[in-house]
């Protein structure tokens, strides 16, 4: 995959390219039905499959008081886009100036004459240009006046209520993980450095591992059955995560982190992980002393065995789509 992060990137044979736009935060089941029939046609035209998206939010720019907390990172989302078949992705900053443009401008300077747009393919919800003014019968119009074909993709709904952001952002925050990887068609995870913690778990509980992410959206607190992937190297783990501040042994402002690795760690320690989260256990608690403490991750030990063992075949394959 080739990924751009300006217009003064993007080269001169970018086209002829079958185009999707969007902010596509988590790329969820919802952009996943986009990015599939994106690839599926610029496949049988010859066409690259190509993604429009921009960084910051537009949001964070026009009413940052409005502005949500992100999923994920551009380079994440690009990474999973590539998983999908798509080819190169623009990372356009998004001013002030860009915000100013009307829907024509809009598709006229970007969509045709930098990006040489075939096809574009958008959501039902689709909208675009200056105040949003754009919506999919706007640029379903300005194909038919500039030369290219346009398809809306229907949203995707499950038991009722329309698959978004929006909808997987309050689902984790709630600890609600096993239903955000229903949606999102992969468990949603946490990057960052391992850090060095207090050394209490090491001598009094069990070793872990302790993450320091830039993530803007933290899973409730928490006790979570977890992968844990090393970022430099192909390593991998079953493990238990703990999200919360510790509190037996004394109240903390910090929130942790910590994660137990269920695999033995037969090398060196990672420098840089991907923890992510597949099911909720149970909450945080105060325990009367470590040894308490250290007897419940024991059997929450057992509980991630019999878990791993039922899902084995699942973490092999990707999600069904919902």
């Amino acid at each position: 995959m080739k990924i751009y992060r300006s217009l003064d990137e993007v080269p001169a044979d970018f086209g002829p390219s079958a185009l999707t736009i969007g902010n596509f935060d988590g790329v969820h089941c919802g952009h996943r039905r986009i990015l599939k029939r994106l690839v599926a046609l610029a496949r049988e035209r010859g066409w690259k499959a190509s993604v429009l998206t921009f960084d910051p939010h537009p949001t964070r720019v026009v009413a940052p008081e409005r502005a949500p907390k992100l999923l994920t990172t551009p380079e994440r989302r690009s990474e999973l886009m590539c998983g999908l078949g798509v080819e190169q992705v623009l990372i356009l900053p998004f001013t002030r100036e860009l915000a100013q443009l009307s829907p024509e401008e809009f598709v006229r300077q970007l969509l045709v004459e930098r990006l040489r747009a075939r096809a574009v393919l958008v959501g039902d919800n689709f909208h675009f240009g200056h105040r949003q003014a754009g919506n999919v019968k706007v640029l379903a119009d300005l194909g038919r006046k500039l030369g290219f074909e346009t398809e809306t993709i229907p949203s995707v709904f499950w038991r009722g209520r329309l698959v978004s952001s929006s909808e997987i952002r309050q689902a984790i925050l709630a600890g609600r993980v096993a239903l955000a990887a229903r949606l999102l068609q992969h468990p949603y995870g946490l990057e960052g450095e391992v850090v060095k913690g207090h050394g209490v778990g090491a001598q009094q509980t069990v070793p872990t591992l302790n993450l320091a992410t830039p993530a803007e959206v933290i899973p409730e607190r928490g006790v979570y059955l977890t992968r844990t992937a090393d970022l430099d190297q192909a390593r991998e783990w079953n493990s238990i995560s703990n999200v919360g501040y510790r509190p037996t042994f004394g109240a903390s402002d910090a929130l942790s982190i910590e994660t137990f690795l269920l695999d033995p760690l037969e090398d060196l320690p990672p420098h840089r992980i991907r923890v992510e989260f597949l099911c909720r256990v149970r909450d945080e608690r105060r325990f009367e002393n470590p040894e308490a403490l250290k007897a419940q991750i024991l059997r929450d030990v057992r509980v991630a065995g019999r878990y791993f063992r039922r899902v084995k075949a699942w973490l092999r394959h990707p999600l069904t789509p919902v």
